[in-house]
């Protein structure tokens, strides 16, 4: 059997706090496959920041550990890229340059800056950017600047794209161009993504599964739910989908019936029993 992409295994997360440590996780177990995209979602408070936190390596579980190819994850690194849903561009760089500035990082002493240029122009092209290169951040529209952010990550290479609500606070049409063009990058370049959301539409329709929390304290994994919808998806197609429409009442139910059941793991009837992810102490 060959070994996970990555691995969660027993994480639990304690904050010290005056009247003693707080237990924000508790007990997380989780595998991913390489490619596989998969969606954290549950109430405020849930845990699933904290679970982000740990698999890029800005939090240090206080018991397990996370493993990414066999290696354990300890500290930041350009293998793990974030996406906030604060895009977090320097203000005073062009596209080109906050794209410039995670390339010369990772790939200063590989790539000569010819190289460089192609790469950087390449990442942009793929969030459909390239026409702003020269653009300042209050120049650019909030989706316009969360897809130089997500060039960004891209740029890195990394093994693993983590994205923490990344259409948050965008209108729903440009949260849906996105979406659209997130599922498109994903499906190209098979990468791993690990995303919160707090929408339940956002996570049936771009996700492979679904990893759905209890609430906090002591916030572990309730259920896990597998999306096998074909892919490339539709969203206007999936609006009329019997299978969809299971898929989100499912979702729905969990999140307003059963989040507070703090019980052991349990895989739905149509999940698989695989890979996935774990809780968060701010959510």
């Amino acid at each position: 059997m060959s070994k996970p992409h990555l691995e969660l295994s027993s994480v639990s997360m304690s904050f010290p706090t005056a009247k003693g440590d707080f237990l924000a996780l508790d007990n997380i177990n989780l595998k991913l496959d390489q490619g596989e995209f998969v969606s954290l979602i549950g109430h405020s408070g849930c845990g699933k920041s904290t679970v982000l936190n740990i698999v890029a390596g800005l939090l240090q579980a206080t018991q397990g550990g996370c493993m990414l190819d066999g290696k354990e994850v300890n500290e930041p690194g350009p293998e793990r890229a974030v996406v906030f849903q604060n895009h977090s561009l320097m203000p005073w760089m062009s596209a080109y340059q906050n794209v410039e500035l995670a390339v010369n990082q990772v790939f200063g002493k590989t790539m000569g800056r010819k190289e460089r240029r192609e790469w950087i122009i390449h990442n942009l092209e793929l969030v459909h950017m390239d026409h702003a290169l020269d653009k300042r951040p209050d120049e650019l529209s909030g989706g316009m600047r969360q897809r130089v952010g997500i060039a960004r990550a891209l740029a890195m290479q990394p093994k693993v794209l983590l994205m923490d609500e990344p259409f948050g606070a965008l209108d729903a049409l440009t949260r849906a161009h996105l979406q659209d063009s997130l599922m498109e990058i994903q499906q190209s370049l098979n990468s791993t993504v690990i995303m919160i959301t707090h929408d339940v539409d956002e996570a049936v329709l771009l996700s492979d599964r679904i990893v759905m929390m209890t609430n906090g304290p002591q916030a572990t994994i309730g259920e896990i739910l597998s999306v096998k919808l074909p892919r490339p998806r539709n969203r206007v197609a999936l609006a009329e989908d019997s299978e969809y429409n299971h898929l989100r009442q499912e979702v729905l139910q969990f999140l307003y019936e059963k989040q507070k059941k703090v019980q052991p793991l349990r895989t739905s009837a149509r999940a698989s029993a695989g890979p996935l992810v774990k809780a968060a102490h701010r959510g």
